[in-house]
This record gives C-alpha cells, structure tokens and sequence, in this order.
C-alpha cells in the first residue's frame, strides 16, 4: 500500500495535479471575493437544470454554493469569470463541520430542482421596463414571457415562479397620462390593452387587470411563488382591494370614476397592505399612500440605504435565503413605487429590509395558502432614478450589485422546496 499511494499521486499529477484526483466538490464563495455574485446564480441555474444538486451555504461567507464536481462545471465557471475553488471531501466536511455548530447561525439547504419562471411582461415592453428580466439575462437563467391573454387562459399552474414587471394592476397605464399620453408606445400600449380586455369578454381594461390578479392570486395560494418589483406590488393590491369597483377616471376607461369607491375597498382581499388611501387625481403620478414620498423620507442619493434583517437560518430558513448577501446595508433607489409605508402592511407580513429612521419598508416576504410572495419596492438597484425612456442599465458593470442579489434570491428560492401541486 505504500507503493501504491505514491503512484496514484504521480498518475494524478499527471493528469493534471492532485486536485483533479483527490478533490471532488466546487465551492463558489458569496462573500467579497467573489468577482461575478450575479452569474453565480445563473451557475447554480445551470446545475439543476442538469440535475445536478447545489448546496447554498445560508449565512456562510455570503450564502455561498457547493456542488460535487460534475462535468464541464469548471469550464463553465471558467467561461463566466465566476470566482471558484476545487476542494476535497475532507475540506467540504470541514465547512460542513462549522455550519452544523449549534451556536453557529449558518445552515445548508439542498437545491433539488430548477423552476420554471414566468415573467409576466408585455410584448412591446420598452428596454427601460424592467430590472428583473435583464438580471436574468446577465445571469443566463431562462425564463418565458406571459402577459394578459395566457394568465386569463390559465397558463399559470406549469410555472413555479411568476415575476411581475413594472406593471400597472388599476388599468391607468402607469399614471402616464400627464406626461406621456402623446408618446407612441403609450398609445401603443393602450390599444393594445384594451383589445386584450375585447378579446376576454371585458368592458374596460381595469376589469381585464382585476381578473388576472385573482388568477395570480390561485396561483400563489396553490403553491407558486411570485416576486413583484416597484407599482407592481402596490397596484397589484389596490387591484384586489377594489375587485369591481370603478376607480379609474375617464381619460383611462371613457367614464368618471366612482366618488366613493375609497369607502368600498375590501382589504382583506390583499397580500400585503391595508387601510391605505388610493390617489384619485389621474394626473397624479401616483398611485396611493403606500408609496412614501420623497419630501417624508428625508433621504437623497447620496445617503439614501436600507438595512436586510437577519435571521435564524436553522429555525427561519426562508427570510434567511432571501436576505443571502455580501452586505447588509444596501443602498437604496427610487421607482415610481419607491418604499412602503410600514403603518399600512398588515401584521402577518415578514419584514426583510427596512429604513427605520424614515419608517419605510423596502424588502418583504408572505404566504397565502401553499406558497409565497415577495415585494421589493423600487425600479432598477443600480440606477438610483431611473427616468421613463433612459436607457437599461448594463449589468457587466455591477456583477457584484446587492440590491439585485435580492431579486436572485428569490429565483433559486423554489429550487429549494418540493414539487407541488396546483390548483
């Protein structure tokens, strides 16, 4: 046996050092090492859709990733510029070893599968839209567009994920009107929207919008998971607040709105907010009272930061994968749904990122029935105001962007859940 062991290393040295023998599991590090955060995830995307299994380390250095060393991985993180290390078993059972300590708030969660994603986003979608879809492409995670006519046709129960882009859930074309009415992707928009709600048997647009909530709203209860960004969380719940009710004026569906339709709202129908006072002025860009003003908050670009909340990683293991980061204090930016007032989200929902000095929330999380939803406010984590008709934001400059880190988090999160029917 002593003849043999020195013989093995020579034919390991070999082929290429003792690495390629001995060690058998990559470790991607999530901490400050790492020089590609954003398409580690899209490596991890790209394992279980290989069936291969990943290890997310929650809590240790970063929520970083390990895996057995399952072939052409390396070439792969060689290819994207992700920071990796090849390590032994004898390693990996020491990492292992220091995340099993009880005083220890780390923990490992088994990714078993790759989801299937839907973002829900319209065809004529302009390039400023949506910071969801563009870290999705940079990470090299697939995904397929949905919009009205394929929620109303009930595609939702074979996707696991469901984004909502910089959507506008009251049929008001994003309050654009002031601004915007003469440009032709507005009028665009609105024809199209309005034959989508022809097609489906609705008098108005915002009829169309309140029945592709309540389907959104089945799909979560039965075991899918959506992640909404800017007025697509607080839209979304005024839309279910107001199920056939009239709130919009008549620049937007050919007649006034009703006067009382603020006493009429029924918030027991939403996910996350309550008591809120929606905007009546169709000239206001704004939607409702959820959306903290820039002249309460107190804040500007240059100060302007949240903090994520830290949790049990052994008792909370949800909240703990959707706060994974390098860092905890996460500079902040505007959208046309900025930050959300934290008196107006009711008390079931977990907080996960917040600005307590100017009493806003900006990162949330909740269950209804079998599965769960998230509501990042803001529009784009890298362009602090980003303007209707700028252009998107290159993502090779920000690899290593916390802020959307955040929206990552929530893609892997249904990787790590069992299979599950839905209704």
């Amino acid at each position: 046996m002593k003849r043999i062991l020195p013989l093995l290393l020579l034919v390991a040295a070999w082929l290429g050092g003792p690495a390629v023998a001995w060690a058998n599991h990559v470790f991607i590090p999530m901490d400050q090492v790492q020089k590609e955060h954003l398409k580690a995830y899209g490596i991890a995307y790209w394992l279980l859709a290989r069936q291969v299994e990943v290890d997310w380390l929650l809590n240790y250095r970063g929520g970083s990733f390990a895996c057995e060393n399952a072939q052409g991985l390396e070439n792969e993180l060689a290819v994207r510029g992700i920071t990796y290390q090849v390590i032994s078993e004898a390693q990996y059972g020491s990492i292992l070893a220091e995340i099993a300590e009880p005083n220890a708030n780390m923990d490992i969660m088994k990714l078993e599968k790759a989801p299937k994603i839907a973002v829900y986003t319209p065809k004529g979608k302009q390039p400023w839209d949506d910071a969801v879809t563009l870290v999705l492409s940079y990470a090299e995670i697939p995904y397929t567009e949905i919009y009205d006519d394929d929620v109303l046709n009930g595609v939702l129960p074979k996707y696991d994920w469901l984004h909502l882009h910089h959507e506008d859930f009251t049929g008001e074309y994003g309050k654009f009107y002031a601004s915007y009415r003469n440009r032709p992707w507005y009028q665009q928009q609105q024809r199209d929207a309005e034959a989508a709600a022809k097609r489906h048997n609705f008098a108005k647009v915002s009829q169309m919008k309140g029945a592709v909530v309540t389907k959104m709203q089945e799909f979560i209860a039965g075991g899918g998971f959506q992640f909404a960004m800017c007025s697509a969380t607080d839209t979304y719940d005024i839309a279910l607040a107001g199920l056939g009710l009239d709130m919009v004026e008549s620049m937007y569906d050919g007649d006034p709105a009703d006067p009382t339709a603020q006493s009429k709202l029924n918030f027991n129908r939403t996910l996350a907010f309550k008591d809120f006072q929606i905007v009546r002025d169709p000239y206001q860009y704004e939607y409702s009272n959820i959306d903290m003003q820039p002249g309460e908050r107190g804040v500007y670009e240059d100060n302007d930061y949240f903090q994520l909340f830290t949790f049990s990683a052994k008792y909370d293991p949800v909240p703990t994968m959707l706060t994974q980061n390098h860092e905890k204090t996460v500079k902040g930016f505007m959208g046309q749904t900025t930050a959300f007032r934290k008196q107006l989200i009711k008390s079931d929902v977990v907080m996960m990122g917040d600005n307590k000095a100017s009493g806003e929330v900006r990162y949330m999380h909740g269950t209804l029935g079998k599965g769960t939803w998230t509501f990042y406010s803001g529009h784009d984590p890298e362009d602090y105001q980003h303007l209707v008709e700028e252009e998107p934001t290159d993502l090779s400059l920000h690899p290593n962007s916390p802020g959307y880190r955040l929206i990552l988090n929530n893609i892997l999160f249904p990787a790590a859940k069992k299979k599950k029917q839905k209704t």
